[in-house]
């Protein structure tokens, strides 16, 4: 009979033969070194993240620097988003990725070849008004660098003038074809830019707001998302913020000689620190019937 095959033993044998034992140590170098690479891959790619949040951060207060009145725009505009998008029981990444978009919306109307249209008070001409309509290709095309952080920023920026009823653009896009967070934005920027003073437009009240939403409900808006918007408990909160942001500011000290005086509208990127949910505010008196 064959002799039987030599069994590893804890003493000897194939366990401990130096060929066994140089495998094995090869495969625990291979192993320790691979660890190390997606360490250093992942603090790498926390590093570019943060970079990344640094870079929206900073572009954030360049527009406030360049342009005051806009950066408070996009800052009511996302308080108002967040609302809606917390409404709407979307998930955490979701309300981040559409308070950016809010955030953002507006960021090709400091383009300087927009610059001087947007800021002069006379009636727009036609070509002017095409010049102004490029403004969300504009801002797209600044945000596309951070594509590989937020991939859906500039797809909603670009999409925030579009109609449900497919008449917007740039895209002519309708329906659900329009980013989610795009058709959020929308409203939250039709009822600013209804309720907040311009040089040009007298603010008006939150009810006429209210009426101008609904007979865009279906046309230039998701019908879901107003019906949701304008429902008592999501708009006690919305007019709850609209008080805020009209209501009498706290005495500053005087301002330095030919420092422009501007209001913005406090807010932190939830990305960076936490803000509390919509649902915690004070919705505060109910708007009249």
């Amino acid at each position: 009979m064959p002799a039987p095959p030599e069994r590893a033993t804890l003493t000897g044998g194939p366990f401990f033969s130096p060929r066994a034992t140089m495998l094995r140590y090869l495969g625990l170098v291979a192993g320790a070194a691979a660890g190390a690479v997606l360490i250093r891959e992942r603090q790498r790619r926390l590093v570019a993240e943060r970079l990344a949040a640094a870079v929206l951060e900073t572009l954030l207060r360049a527009i406030d620097a360049n342009d005051g009145e806009t950066g408070a725009h996009v800052r009511r505009v996302a308080r108002y988003a967040l609302i809606l998008a917390d409404a709407a029981d979307l998930g955490e990444h979701a309300i981040r990725n559409i308070e950016r978009i809010a955030l953002f919306h507006d960021v090709g109307k400091i383009d300087e070849a927009l610059f001087d249209i947007i800021h002069d008070d006379s009636t727009l001409t036609p070509a002017e008004r095409e010049a102004v309509r490029t403004h969300p290709d504009r801002g797209a095309n600044v945000l596309a660098p951070l594509a590989a952080f937020y991939p859906d920023l500039s797809s909603g920026i670009l999409a925030h003038h579009e109609r449900w009823d497919g008449t917007g653009y740039p895209r002519g896009l309708r329906r659900a074809a329009i980013p989610l967070s795009a058709r959020i934005v929308a409203i939250a920027d039709a009822f600013d830019a209804i309720t907040y003073g311009r040089r040009y437009r007298s603010a008006q009240g939150a009810d006429d707001a209210a009426d101008k939403l609904m007979q865009g409900r279906g046309t230039q808006f998701d019908p879901d998302l107003i019906d949701l918007f304008l429902s008592p408990p999501v708009f006690d909160q919305v007019m709850a913020v609209l008080r805020e942001n009209h209501g009498p500011r706290p005495r500053r000290a005087p301002r330095a000689a030919g420092q422009a005086e501007r209001s913005v509208p406090k807010l932190k990127f939830r990305w960076r620190t936490t803000t509390p949910s919509p649902r915690a505010l004070d919705p505060g008196p109910q708007r009249s019937p």
